[in-house]
């Protein structure tokens, strides 16, 4: 046989091997479901070695995992189930086999980190999965920002979010707000000054859909708190002027302490109780809020993020 015909040969064999093995190998990760457990789901769970049975579409492989990913989360998310032990394993696997793929960063810092229901509530492996991106990508500033975020919302780690910050401030195309947020680590500045500092960012960097319309309802929340704890502050002024609470917002008014009947973020007038406590008409709408829950409430299993654009 000649020469040119013989490499002809062993390539159209391994073409056709490859493409075998790519088949049967997506087969297998096509039994990934929402609710599968770990078991059967992940055996194949080394990332080296999918790389390896992949031959050479490892980036397909990652596209893949990252998909399953997100549909795990986003039916957990769903349906209110509390553990996300797959979330873990399915990052790990899409970043092994692509450690460029950003937006698996992203999103494993704002859902491994977050407490149940909204995430695994594991800020350390949140962590572990940042650091191999930055790893892999140090010049990407969006890594430690996200870095940040997790020391600081989850842990309260002032020192390390303030590290994270400026260390990602001395990035190529670093955003400015990095080195202001390092410089308000170091002064401790108020929490929800901070929050929202952080959700925004968050929001406007943020590509998935799904990761911006958390950081909304957190910015919604923080402004429902803030609403709130100020309302109560002028409730509280009108006792001690008046000698009684108010009956209405229409007496907070007359009084001159309000301009109008005060909505929450989304449109709906607050409600003003007898005992003089302030709450939100519809807190399924609203999670994440810490104040203005009526007495009672019992939040749904399932939390449900409101689109956005």
């Amino acid at each position: 046989m000649r020469p040119s015909r013989q490499v002809t040969t062993v390539a159209a064999t391994l073409l056709v091997l490859s493409m075998v093995s790519s088949v049967l190998l997506l087969q297998q990760v096509d039994k990934v479901r929402t609710n599968a457990t770990l078991k059967d789901v992940l055996y194949i769970s080394s990332p080296r070695t999918i790389k390896r049975l992949s031959l050479g579409y490892s980036s397909l492989m990652a596209d893949i995992y990252w998909t399953r990913a997100v549909q795990y989360f986003g039916g957990k998310l769903h349906t209110g189930d509390r553990h996300y032990e797959l979330l873990g394993p399915l990052l790990e696997i899409t970043t092994g086999l692509d450690p460029k793929l950003l937006v698996a960063y992203e999103y494993g810092s704002n859902f491994l980190g977050a407490a149940p229901p909204l995430g695994a509530g594991d800020p350390q492996q949140a962590i572990k999965l940042i650091e191999f991106g930055i790893k892999n990508n140090p010049d990407q500033w969006h890594l430690y920002y996200d870095l940040g975020f997790v020391y600081y919302l989850e842990l309260k780690d002032y020192k390390a979010a303030e590290k994270a910050f400026e260390a990602g401030s001395r990035t190529p195309n670093a955003h400015p707000f990095m080195k202001l947020m390092a410089g308000n680590m170091a002064q401790h500045a108020g929490e929800y000054e901070m929050a929202r500092m952080l959700w925004t960012a968050t929001y406007q960097s943020a590509y998935e859909r799904l990761i911006r319309a958390n950081a909304a309802a957190h910015l919604r929340a923080i402004t429902v708190d803030e609403d709130v704890l100020a309302l109560n502050r002028i409730v509280a002024r009108y006792r001690n002027e008046k000698g009684h609470l108010p009956q209405s917002f229409a007496d907070l008014i007359s009084a001159g302490l309000l301009r109008g009947v005060p909505q929450d973020p989304l449109g709906h007038p607050y409600k003003l109780v007898a005992d003089g406590s302030i709450e939100v008409a519809d807190p399924d709408s609203l999670p994440f809020i810490q104040h203005g829950l009526p007495s009672g409430y019992v939040p749904p299993e399932a939390v449900k993020l409101l689109p956005v654009d």
